[in-house]
């Protein structure tokens, strides 16, 4: 029961997390694509990416493998490991901190991406123009 219990929190922490996340980036992420790719097909662009941020924050914040342990320990006659308020605290930090951390790099790429995708239209303005 634990276990589902862990399972539970963890993901709704992480998706908790993520869409704190996508609330402070919504704004310049619809400027960038309304920039780049105009208004009429960047809110779909918006949702694609917001959706895949969502999908990046709960993979990043779950972890399976540290799920998995509590069920079935690795080697012989090893014991189940109990979750105490230290290991529940913890679980709840790494869920914190590795779905900021898996966040960050989708939007590090994202910007990047957006960045270069910004000075090809910046070069294609400046050529038509003169």
């Amino acid at each position: 029961m634990e276990f589902v219990l862990l399972l539970a929190v963890t993901l709704a922490i992480s998706l908790l997390v993520s869409l704190i996340v996508l609330f402070y980036f919504r704004k310049p992420v619809d400027k960038i694509f309304q920039r780049i790719i105009g208004e009429e097909i960047a809110v779909a662009w918006r949702k694609f990416l917001m959706f895949a941020l969502v999908v990046v924050g709960v993979s990043s914040g779950v972890n399976i493998w540290k799920l998995e342990q509590l069920i079935e320990p690795e080697g012989e006659g090893l014991v189940q490991p109990a979750l105490t308020a230290q290991n529940w605290g913890l679980e709840i930090y790494r869920t914190v901190i590795q779905t900021l951390g898996g966040m960050a790099w989708a939007l590090l790429i994202f910007f990047i991406i957006a960045l270069i995708a910004f000075v090809i239209v910046k070069r294609g303005e400046v050529r038509s123009k003169s």
